[in-house]
């Protein structure tokens, strides 16, 4: 198990940004992710229990924004 989950909405279509959150979380800060699919529009990451990133109404934070949130974390 890895200290960062993604959870993503299958449905919505958004396994392809999760995807693209762990590949540069992996390249960047040598991390591992937890895909987790959900429902309801979800999107989350997640350091332990603590959200770090999400979907928020008009907003979806892209790969650097993603890294950036968990480092910032991690500290």
């Amino acid at each position: 198990m890895s200290d960062v989950t993604i959870v993503y909405c299958r449905p919505c279509g958004y396994e392809k940004r999760a995807k693209e959150a762990a590949a540069a979380l992996h390249e960047q800060l040598a991390l591992e992710s937890d895909l987790v699919p959900g429902k309801g529009g979800i999107f989350q990451v997640k350091l332990g229990d603590r959200i770090v990133a999400s979907r928020s109404k008009g907003h979806f934070p892209g790969p650097d924004e993603i890294v950036a949130a968990v480092a910032t974390a991690r500290r």
